[in-house]
Order: C-alpha cells, then sequence, then structure tokens
C-alpha cells in the first residue's frame, strides 16, 4: 500500500498538462489547452485540458480526470499502479509495505507480464555487453553497422544465446513463472506438455536464439515485445522473428520508436515513418529522432492515430523498391483519411534510410530529407502516370485511382489543391475530376452503417452519417434520476462546497440555554451542521458518499477542497467532482478594466450558500412530509403516535426553513 503522504506528494508533482503531453500534443487556447482525444480517434480536437483545475475532460466521448486517471484509462493500470508511473517520472520514491505472499499471487496479471519483459530486455543487454560471446557475435554486429554505445543503450539493444534453453531456464531460477514466459510469447510451449497440467521449465524453449535483439517500447516506455535478428545466412530461418499478440503487445497498435521519439515528433510537427528498426536507429544517430517504423507490417488505422495524437504531417521514406512503393498506397490512403498531411521521400535505388545515412554526412542526410520530399498526391500522380501515359485504358484507370486517394480527404480545401494539381499533371479538367469525387463521396456517405436522416428533434443533426459523428449509443438517453430538480440542486450544493469551503461565514445558532449566539463557522461545516440538524441526506447515493466524505476530512482536522475530491481514489466520487470542475468557472478580474462591475459569486457567498441549503432542505421534507402524511392514513392514532409526533415536528422543520427562505405559508 501506498502511504497517503506519498499519495499526495505524487498528485502535487503531477501537473495534468505535462502528463498528458507526453502522449499527445496540446495546443494553447485562451486558458486550457486543446488536443485531440486519445480515448476516441477523433479528427478534430475537443479534448480540452485546464492546468488551472489539474483535470482534462473530452467534450466528444465524455472522458475527464486527472493525470492519474488519464494514465489509468490510457495504459489500463490501477489506482496504485498509475501512482507509480508518475512518481517514476517524477523521479518520488515510492515505499510501500512489504507485500506478503498472497497478495503477490493476486497481483495484476498484465503486470507481471511486464515485469517478465522488463527482466527479458536486461537480460539480453546484459548478454550482449558482459558475455564474451554476446560482446563478440552481437556487440560485433552493432559496431558492424556502425551503431554508438549511446544508442545501442538509448534502444536497449540485447543479444541472445545460441543455446536453445537458455533464457528460459535462467528466467525460472530468477523466480518468473514458465506459465508468464509463454503469455508473454518469450517462451514457446513444447508438444511435451499435457494440457491441463501446471506448465514446469522442461515444458518450455526459448523463442529467440542466436540473435540480436530489439526491444519495443509502448509509448509510456515499458518493454511489450521484441524483434529479433538473425546473424546467420541461412535462408530456412526467417530474417526476422517477432514477439506474438500477447494481452500487453498488439503489434497492429506498436509502433517501434514511439517513445523514443514522441517529443520530438511534436517539436518538429512532423513525424518520419520507415520501414525497420535499423531505420529508425540509424536516422537517430544521424540526429533526426522524429521517426518510427511499422516494423514491416502494413500500416494500421490504429497505428495512424498514434502518430495523429502528435502530429498531422507524415513523411514516408521510401527505398526505391516502385512494386514495394505501390503496395504501401493502400496505407496512405488511410492517413489521408484520417485528415493527415503526408509526404513521401524517394532514396535513390538500392538504398534505404539505414543505409544511405551512411553513406553521407548527418548534415547531408537531412538537407536531403527537406529537399527532396513531395506531397504524396503530386508523388503518386508522377509516378503511375510515366508507366501508362501512352495507353488510354489504363491512364484512365489511373487517374480513377488518384481520384479515389483524393475523395477520401476529410478536408474540402485540401481536396481542392491537389484535383488542381492532379488536373495539371494528368492533363485532364478539374470540374470532371471533382464530379467523380463528389460521386465517391456520395457513395461513402450512403454506405455508413445505421446512417439516418435529417432528425429535426436531435437539432438537424445527422448522427450516423459524419465519419466524425459519435456512435449511436452516445446519442441513448441516461436513465435519469427521479427528481431531476433536486438532483440539480444537491450538486450544485457540493459544487459550492468545493469551490468555496474553506470560506468563513457568520452563523447564529440558539445554545443548550435557548441563548442566541454568533460564531464563525467554514462554509463545508456550515453545510454539514444544517443537514445534520434537519437529518437530511441526499437522494443521489453518490453525492451523499461526497458529503460523507466532507464530514469524514473536517472530522480528521481538514477542510477538503476540490482537489481533495477530483484526485480522490473512489472513482465514483472522482467523476463527480471533476464533472463539476469541468463547468465551475471564475469571472476574470480584467473586466474592471474596461469599467464592468460583475459581481463575485464568493462575496456573497453566505446568501448563496443558505439559499442553495434552505431551498434543498425545503423540498426534501416536503417530500418526508408527503410520504409520512401517507403512513398517518392507516395509523392507528393510538397505537402510533411516534408517526403523529413525527410529522409535527418536520411541519416545525419546515416553517424555519421558509422563515430563512423569507417565504410565508398560506393555509
Amino acid at each position: 500500500m501506498i502511504p497517503k503522504f506519498t499519495i499526495d506528494k505524487i498528485i502535487d508533482a503531477a501537473r495534468v498538462e505535462d502528463v498528458i503531453g507526453d502522449f499527445i500534443t496540446l495546443k494553447k487556447r485562451g486558458a486550457n489547452l486543446l488536443g485531440l482525444c486519445p480515448f476516441h480517434g477523433e479528427k478534430s480536437p475537443s479534448f480540452t485540458v485546464s492546468p488551472a483545475k489539474g483535470i482534462y475532460k473530452c467534450f466528444g466521448c465524455g472522458k475527464s480526470g486527472t493525470a492519474v486517471n488519464f494514465i489509468m484509462d490510457l495504459e489500463s493500470l490501477s489506482y496504485p499502479e498509475a501512482l507509480k508511473y508518475l512518481a517514476n517520472k517524477y523521479g518520488i520514491e515510492v515505499i510501500e509495505k512489504e507485500v506478503s505472499v498472497e497478495e503477490k499471487a493476486q497481483q495484476n496479471e498484465k503486470e507481471s507480464l511486464y515485469i517478465v519483459m522488463q527482466y527479458a530486455q536486461k537480460y539480453f543487454t546484459d548478454l550482449l555487453l558482459n558475455d564474451d560471446l554476446g560482446r563478440s557475435i552481437g556487440f560485433g554486429y552493432f559496431k558492424e553497422r556502425g551503431f554508438t554505445q549511446d544508442i545501442i543503450d538509448k534502444f536497449q539493444l540485447g543479444y541472445s544465446s545460441e543455446e536453445r534453453r537458455k533464457f528460459s531456464e535462467t528466467a525460472v531460477k530468477n523466480g518468473y513463472k514458465p506459465e508468464y514466459l509463454v503469455k508473454t510469447g518469450m517462451s514457446i510451449l513444447s508438444n511435451n506438455h499435457v494440457e491441463g497440467n501446471p506448465i514446469t521449465v522442461s515444458d518450455i524453449f526459448d523463442r529467440y536464439t542466436g540473435r540480436v535483439m530489439f526491444p519495443i517500447h509502448n509509448i509510456s516506455g515499458k518493454v511489450i515485445g521484441f524483434g529479433g535478428r538473425i546473424l546467420t545466412s541461412d535462408k530456412k530461418l526467417a530474417k526476422y522473428i517477432n514477439s506474438p499478440q500477447t494481452d500487453i503487445y498488439d503489434k497492429s497498435k506498436t509502433l517501434y520508436g514511439l517513445f523514443q521519439a514522441k517529443k520530438q515528433i511534436i517539436h518538429d510537427d512532423n513525424c518520419y515513418l520507415v520501414e525497420g528498426y535499423t531505420d529508425v536507429i540509424s536516422m537517430h544517430q544521424s540526429g533526426i529522432e522524429n521517426v518510427v517504423a511499422s516494423s514491416g507490417t502494413s500500416l494500421t488505422v490504429d497505428q495512424i492515430k498514434l502518430i495523429h495524437r502528435f502530429t498531422k504531417n507524415i513523411t514516408i521514406l521510401y527505398d526505391g523498391d516502385v512494386a514495394g512503393i505501390k503496395a504501401s498506397f493502400r496505407g496512405i490512403d488511410l492517413i489521408l483519411e484520417e485528415g493527415m498531411n503526408v509526404r513521401v521521400l524517394l532514396f535513390p535505388d538500392g538504398d534505404d534510410p539505414d543505409s544511405y545515412s551512411k553513406k553521407v554526412t548527418n548534415e547531408e542526410f537531412k538537407e536531403f530529407i527537406k529537399n527532396n520530399s513531395k506531397d504524396f498526391i503530386s508523388f503518386k500522380t508522377s509516378l503511375l502516370y510515366k508507366e501508362v501515359q501512352n495507353d488510354p485504358i489504363k491512364r484512365a484507370e489511373l487517374i480513377k485511382d488518384i481520384v479515389e486517394s483524393i475523395a477520401v480527404i476529410p478536408d474540402a480545401i485540401n481536396r481542392s489543391v491537389y484535383v488542381k494539381e492532379c488536373s495539371r499533371i494528368m492533363d485532364i479538367s478539374e470540374q470532371i475530376l471533382q464530379i467523380e469525387i463528389n460521386k465517391l463521396i456520395r457513395k461513402k456517405a450512403g454506405k455508413v452503417p445505421n446512417a439516418k436522416p435529417y432528425d429535426s428533434a436531435q437539432g438537424g443533426k445527422n448522427h450516423g452519417a459524419y465519419p466524425d459523428a459519435p456512435p449511436e449509443e452516445f446519442f441513448i438517453e441516461e436513465e435519469q434520476p427521479k427528481d431531476l430538480v433536486l438532483d440539480h440542486e444537491e450538486k450544485e450544493l457540493l459544487r459550492m462546497m468545493m469551490q468555496f469551503g474553506n470560506v468563513l461565514v457568520d452563523v447564529e445558532a440558539e445554545d443548550t440555554d435557548n441563548v442566541q449566539q454568533s460564531f464563525q463557522l467554514t462554509v463545508c461545516e456550515f453545510v454539514i451542521f444544517e443537514m445534520w440538524r434537519d437529518n437530511i441526506q441526499f437522494i443521489n447515493p453518490v453525492y451523499q458518499m461526497v458529503l460523507e466524505e466532507f464530514q469524514h476530512e473536517l472530522e480528521n482536522g481538514n477542510i477538503p477542497v476540490m482537489q481533495t475530491f477530483t484526485h480522490h481514489s473512489n472513482p465514483a466520487i472522482a467523476q463527480v467532482a471533476i464533472d463539476i470542475a469541468s463547468f465551475s468557472d471564475s469571472v476574470s478580474e480584467g473586466w474592471g478594466k474596461f469599467g464592468v462591475n460583475v459581481p463575485m459569486e464568493i462575496h456573497a457567498i453566505k446568501k448563496g450558500i443558505e439559499h442553495q441549503l434552505f431551498s434543498l432542505k425545503e423540498k426534501r421534507l416536503n417530500q418526508i412530509i408527503t410520504e409520512a402524511k401517507e403512513l398517518t392514513k392507516t395509523a392507528d392514532p393510538f397505537e402510533n403516535e411516534n408517526v403523529f409526533r413525527f410529522v409535527i415536528s418536520l411541519e416545525n422543520q419546515k416553517k424555519r426553513v421558509n422563515k430563512i427562505l423569507g417565504r410565508t405559508i398560506v393555509r
């Protein structure tokens, strides 16, 4: 368990804009920051971060929270795991109580897989740097490729032994369970294992033998997989072996080098996309760090969205293989469809980023990339037009192909620019191209599943037919509380307590001798006292939980503030506070410069909190009185005297409340 003082230290250190900025690009928008939501893959930014309040909220999918919530949701971590992640980021030491054997057995399985992968990386790196064979074979290979020690350390490169069971046996000997070695894909289960029996070390063998190892990191830097390259020329063996799909590694949602590249991608507002591990590493060594690789797989939408979090500009670096370039065009259409800008660079025949970087200086390499990239549509048109310009049928097919690429671009202005360029190169009317593009757009819109006609009840919005529309279930009304007015008043009272809970107000009350006394209470103490006085609770059970948390903090000598609740370990309490904070704005004092006198809520907080509190109490008392009177209809006045006394006491409480509210009860 993490001690409370350590949790407070982590929360104080974690700046929400700093934490989220590690994962998406945020741009200043007034007092807030705006970016693309990492949770639902939007194209127009609606993800808002408030540094002042320490929270974020997506107005597209509704996700909201603090820095801790963000890490929990994005990395699928528990609350303690997210705290440890942030502690590591800010260099805060976390000292926990010793974990028992039983607690170890209950630890999250996914975390166990991460631990195995961390061990594997250290094992392979140690073998590369400190083992005699590792240094002569593995380290020798990397030196031959021109990789420096700094680069080897940066990418945590390693080497796997030729011995078939060496890694698995060593891992088990060091306390790692064979079943987790299999689940991470680091070990393979042999055919000798009998299904249903526990997996033992004799049932497994290494996936990687005699290879140099490239650890694959997730976006937060944890090792989730490996790529292993063979060092012999045996054509019967695969040149590369990659980790299989596991609970922590999904190759369709992973880009090699993104962890090392993300800050530079944001800085340069551009991402270079290459094919392999060594291409990424060679470019880093040449001083170009905003580069990632799809690791030989076809580019996926999830990978594109990963890049889109940091920039909308992608430059794809190709070798001279025209057949390979053509095969990748479908992936580039997916990039265009996501509303991103694509440029393409073609290296001279026979060269790729790795080989070309070794032929020229770092500065020449950078200049070549800068001066030779073209926008994708122009590149595609120029590349393919040479092959078909003398064949009218193939030329018509090419035009249709180009038109299909332009049609997926969501921005109308960008489409118009590409139409003009394509018209110039292909010598065809812009109008004809635009007509074909419009046909494709209409056809695609008609194929959207669950598309709905214009709905006047929804304000004219067609929720199903547009690419940015949320899923249909987003518009299904949630079950509402039975009394919406009361629910709103309870929430508003909590808002005032969270914002102004530590403000002192003057209170008058009778002491035990019925003498009127004046004293001061904080706003939250005043509300708790008044709710207790009339024995009233909130109807909304979550709001009642928050109210009880106020009371608990006060009993411990603390005056809770907004952050107490937005960072609460109970997600239900935290979510209520975050929702309240998302719509709690203060009036800028700057209006006074223009002669505009805007009243500040805090200046009239006593009146405001009294009105809100006693208005709520009146409504709750009316409810309770109505329910109590129903009981009196069937109660025997001689046997159930307490029921009638209860009704009378409630009526007296109501009179007091109405007197404070300045209301007259007319009978």
